[in-house]
């Protein structure tokens, strides 16, 4: 009866969100494209500017020409580059305070996945101050227009530029959750592949692997549309073709331009069709151990698609067709099977642990319980898991 429930909770959201307000951000993309940027926020006619970002970031001076051309079309801006990995509220509100105390109207989002998810966080509490980010969790809760964002990505993988999410960690529970709604969708996206050319390589590795655990998650689950399917499977090809070269190679610009395209793809791709399990698990152990988001997606995604089984043997059987890894005579089973094995195998040669270490036994119940209510029922999965499964998955996954 619970898994009917589920289908029947996915089935009416899917024909809901057939009538919600979707927008795709305006692109600025190629090289030097960021350098467009300020003209066009002057064109908006926003004269103050809140720019969320972190320390790496800023101390590496990455930021430095956009900061020229802001001021040199007359633009004010402020910085907070306090973001952490897996953002806090405490980082949401400390962001929230400058924005207001400088009387801001715009925020650009400088980075990756975190400063993205932060900016977010700080328009959601904008539109609704009445509101705490804990009462806004879940789906469609924001509903009121945020301020105009504009986000500038500095890696290939969480495609926060196109997505309708901002995940959150409460720093004193330990629980990592998402607000989805669909006026977080960035209004305009910068996709400069000069941004990601200093990008460490494991940084490289698990961000890409990262946008491959959303094109599969998207592509596997029951809520596709045909805009989707498309994007995830342009996204899977052109990262099965290009990541390898632009962690082996972070000089190649054609690799790391792909690299943020299929990234951007994959995030329009899940943002409407979802994610699903490997993603719910990797929440927790984000709030839990600070597991970096793309690198447990890595090391989680291909015990997730085994362990689905037959449920997702036809689409993964489509990718791995799509990427050229079979023969007429495989079976579906076969053609997944490469498929997955494929996921290892790149895992393997970009030096991705097959493990996560530090994993407590006596964590395991509350994240098993967390990662459950994240993924039920919203979550389109091609198969529902009950908490007995997520208790043997974290076992699976556990060094």
């Amino acid at each position: 009866m619970y898994r009917i429930y589920c289908r029947a909770y996915q089935q009416t959201f899917k024909i809901i969100t057939r009538f919600l307000p979707w927008r795709q951000p305006q692109l600025l993309e190629g090289e030097n494209s960021l350098n467009k940027l300020p003209k066009l926020i002057k064109n908006k006619e926003l004269d103050r500017i809140l720019i969320v970002t972190d320390q790496g970031i800023s101390s590496i001076g990455l930021i430095d020409n956009l900061l020229v051309g802001l001021k040199d079309y007359g633009v004010s801006y402020v910085v907070y580059d306090e973001t952490v990995p897996n953002p806090t509220i405490e980082n949401i509100e400390a962001a929230l305070e400058i924005y207001h105390a400088n009387s801001c109207k715009g925020i650009i989002a400088f980075g990756g996945g975190s400063p993205m998810d932060c900016a977010k966080g700080v328009g959601a509490r904008i539109a609704r101050p009445e509101k705490s980010l804990e009462q806004m969790k879940g789906a469609l809760k924001v509903k009121t227009d945020t301020p105009p964002l504009f986000a500038i990505p500095t890696t290939a993988g969480t495609g926060s530029e196109a997505t309708v999410a901002a995940v959150i960690s409460n720093s004193k529970t330990h629980e990592k959750y998402a607000i989805n709604d669909t006026v977080l969708i960035p209004d305009v996206a910068v996709l400069d592949p000069l941004l990601t050319v200093k990008l460490p390589p494991h940084i490289t590795s698990t961000t890409g692997m990262d946008a491959l655990t959303h094109a599969v998650e998207a592509y596997i689950g029951r809520a596709n549309t045909p805009e989707t399917i498309k994007c995830s499977k342009d996204a899977v090809k052109l990262i099965f073709e290009n990541l390898y070269k632009a962690y082996s190679n972070g000089e190649n610009l054609t690799a790391r331009s792909n690299m943020q395209k299929a990234s951007y793809l994959a995030g329009v791709a899940f943002t409407r069709a979802y994610v699903g399990y490997v993603h719910a698990i990797a929440h927790t152990l984000g709030g839990f151990y600070s597991v970096p988001h793309g690198l447990a997606n890595a090391i989680i995604l291909p015990y997730v698609l085994e362990y689905y089984g037959k449920a997702v043997h036809k689409p993964l059987a489509e990718l791995a067709d799509l990427i050229n890894i079979t023969e007429t005579k495989d079976s579906d089973k076969q053609k997944a099977n490469k498929f997955i094995e494929a996921v290892k195998q790149l895992n393997e040669d970009m030096n991705i642990p097959k493990k996560v270490s530090g994993i407590k036994n006596s964590d395991i119940p509350i994240m098993v319980e967390r990662s459950f209510k994240e993924a039920n029922p919203l979550y389109p999965v091609p198969k529902i898991l009950l908490k007995e499964d997520l208790f043997q998955l974290y076992q699976l996954i556990q060094e």
